[in-house]
Order: C-alpha cells, then sequence, then structure tokens
C-alpha cells in the first residue's frame, strides 16, 4: 500500500509541475518593427497577449539560445544589427540587452549547440556570418563572414556541433562545412556542396531528432527532400524528395518553412501562394515521408513553429498580421484550426518556449 500512495503522489506532483509550466509565443513582425509575446494555453490553444517590444529597425529572423536563457533578432534595415534579450521565465517577458553590428540583412539566425557562436544566413549579400556569444548572452562583432553561394538562406547545425550546413538557394546547392566550436572557424567539407534540382530554390532545412536524417524544403519547386546524414563525414545524401503542394493547385509555387514534431513523428510545410500547410508522417527507420493531409492557414504563412510538447503549431500570417493556433492529432497528424490572434503588421518568424 505505501509503494501505491508513493506513485499516486509522485504522478500527481508531475502532473502538477506540467501544468505550472508556461509556453510562450515569440513572433518577429517586420513591417510593424516589433515582437510580440503571447501565452499559450497548453489545454484549448488560445493565446493570449503578454507584451509587444519594438525594435529599432525591420525586425527580422528570430534565434533562441540552447539554454533558452535568451532570445536574438536580426534587425533587416541599416544599420544592420541584432538585439539581444534576456528571457524571463516567469513571465515569458524580454529584456534588451545589447545590440551587435550584422554585416548584412539576414534571412536566417541560429546558435550553434553550445551557444557560444551566432550564424547569419544572407539572402542578398551572398554570405554566411558567424558572431561570438558570451556567457551573458550578448552577441559580439562577426568574427567570419564567408561567401555560400547566390542567395544564402538558412543555416542548420548539426547536433555533435562539428558540420554546418547552408542552403543557397540561388545555386541549387547546399553547402557544407566542417566546424571547429573552440574557434567559430568553418573550413568545407569534402565535398563542399550537395547539388539540388535545378530551380529547386533550397531554402529551409531540419534534423530529426535522432540525427539520423535532415529534411530539406525548396521554395521553388515547393518540395520537401529526404536527406541522409553521414554522422562520420558530415555530409548528406538524397534519399527522397514529394511535392508539399495541395491538390488542384495552380501558380506559382511559393514554399516558406518546415518543422518536425519533437518526437519526429511528423514534419510539417508551409506554402504562401496557397496558403497551406503540408503534414506527413516520419518513417522512423527510412526517414521517408508520408503525406498525411494538407490544412488551410493565415494568408500567406511566411513562418511557423511547434510547441515543445507536439500538441500545437503556430503559423503566422504575412499579409493577414495574425497567427493561427492549429491542433495537432497525436495518432494522425492531421491538423486542426484552433484559433487566430492578431499580432503586428507583416508576422514573418516564430518561436515557442516552455518554461517550468
Amino acid at each position: 500500500m505505501p509503494a501505491r500512495w508513493w506513485i499516486l503522489a509522485l504522478a500527481s506532483s508531475l502532473f502538477a509541475a506540467m501544468t505550472q509550466a508556461a509556453t510562450y509565443v515569440y513572433v518577429s513582425n517586420a513591417e510593424s518593427s516589433e515582437i510580440s509575446v503571447l501565452r499559450l494555453d497548453p489545454a484549448g490553444g488560445s493565446l493570449a497577449p503578454v507584451q509587444t517590444v519594438g525594435i529599432d529597425g525591420q525586425a527580422g529572423p528570430l534565434a533562441v539560445s540552447p539554454d533558452r536563457r535568451f532570445l536574438y533578432v536580426a534587425l533587416r534595415t541599416e544599420p544592420h544589427a541584432v538585439q539581444s534579450f534576456a528571457l524571463d521565465a516567469a513571465s515569458g517577458r524580454l529584456e534588451p540587452l545589447s545590440a551587435a553590428p550584422l554585416p548584412d540583412r539576414m534571412s536566417h539566425l541560429i546558435t550553434d549547440r553550445s551557444g557560444r557562436h551566432l550564424f547569419g544566413a544572407s539572402y542578398g549579400g551572398h554570405k554566411t556570418s558567424i558572431s561570438p556569444i558570451g556567457r551573458d548572452g550578448t552577441v559580439g562583432a562577426p568574427a567570419a563572414v564567408l561567401l555560400t553561394g547566390r542567395h544564402a538562406h538558412a543555416t542548420l547545425v548539426d547536433p555533435s556541433n562539428r558540420y554546418v550546413f547552408v542552403s543557397a538557394l540561388g545555386s541549387d546547392v547546399v553547402v557544407q562545412w566542417r566546424f571547429d566550436a573552440d574557434t567559430g572557424q568553418l573550413t568545407p567539407n569534402d565535398p563542399p556542396a550537395l547539388p539540388v534540382r535545378p530551380q529547386a530554390g533550397p531554402r529551409h532545412l531540419a534534423f530529426a531528432p535522432d540525427g539520423r536524417f535532415v529534411y530539406l524544403l525548396n521554395e521553388l519547386d515547393a518540395r520537401v527532400d529526404v536527406l541522409a546524414f553521414d554522422a562520420e563525414r558530415g555530409t548528406l545524401a538524397p534519399v527522397q524528395s514529394l511535392s508539399t503542394l495541395p491538390e488542384g493547385f495552380s501558380g506559382k509555387p511559393w514554399a516558406a518553412d518546415l518543422h518536425l514534431t519533437p518526437d519526429g513523428r511528423f514534419l510539417y510545410t508551409s506554402e504562401r501562394t496557397s496558403s497551406t500547410l503540408a503534414g506527413f508522417s516520419v518513417d522512423a527507420q527510412t526517414g521517408r515521408l508520408r503525406l498525411v493531409s494538407h490544412a488551410p492557414t493565415e494568408q500567406q504563412p511566411r513562418g511557423f513553429q511547434i510547441d515543445p510538447g507536439g500538441r500545437w503549431l503556430v503559423a503566422a500570417g504575412q499579409l493577414s498580421h495574425a497567427v493561427r493556433v492549429h491542433a495537432i492529432d497525436r495518432e494522425s497528424g492531421r491538423l486542426t484550426s484552433s484559433t487566430s490572434t492578431p499580432v503586428g503588421r507583416g508576422p514573418h518568424w516564430v518561436e515557442i518556449l516552455t518554461f517550468p
């Protein structure tokens, strides 16, 4: 009997801890130069405003430190810079820390796995930058700026923190680098790039949670590619390619973003011409994808994110100036539209964090 009561007490305390955890959504609004902070209701998926933070320029891509203590936003107007914010785990609010220069207008930001280096990808500048991050979360001036091919769009760091990939949309390649986390230096891998189909337009990349596969979304043909990752050599190889477009699609494909659920069972992509989200199931052994469904969402979904619990997907409508919450069916992966919440103008990028 005592053991039973101990188990019940432990389950009760775990449930209480889960219900006390708070989840916050951070939305970068380009046109109104601000970040919207909202609290996500884990039970019903509704959003409540918490804070609106003004940015000294056009708000750009967001990045979060691995320890969830800091948030970074790139300014897409001159003088190009990155602003650092401290994250308050108790309230979800942002506190400004500092600003540091960037070499160009960035389309993507990400930290390395240690949180000591910030990578920026510049579409217009055809380059990648690497900036040091101090223990206090502040970013320094770029330590290195490297050319990557035409229209660099996003950066991905492998789980071991030894390899880095950059999508070069205009060159139809994924650039492959070796990364020294101690010095922050990148050197070309062998081979230095993975070619993609002509006119595909490689845009965003994501690792499977187990690190065995990389998923690549191509903007111009709206296809998602499954790539096998060689963890020893740090290179990628094609496995599968699928269209993300809904049935009956007409017009010019314009894919935007992709993310996996934290358990790796489902992958989602956004397409801006049709304003839809495509959902795929993931084969855990082969990494291959199977289409589950398409779902309408906010107008021109530039970016979206999935909450750490894998229950909710929040999509930003660049033209509707709102974010929409979609419930994720844990068995099928299908999406059910929940609520739409106004934010600032031109929402582009979304991050979602849960604090205990």
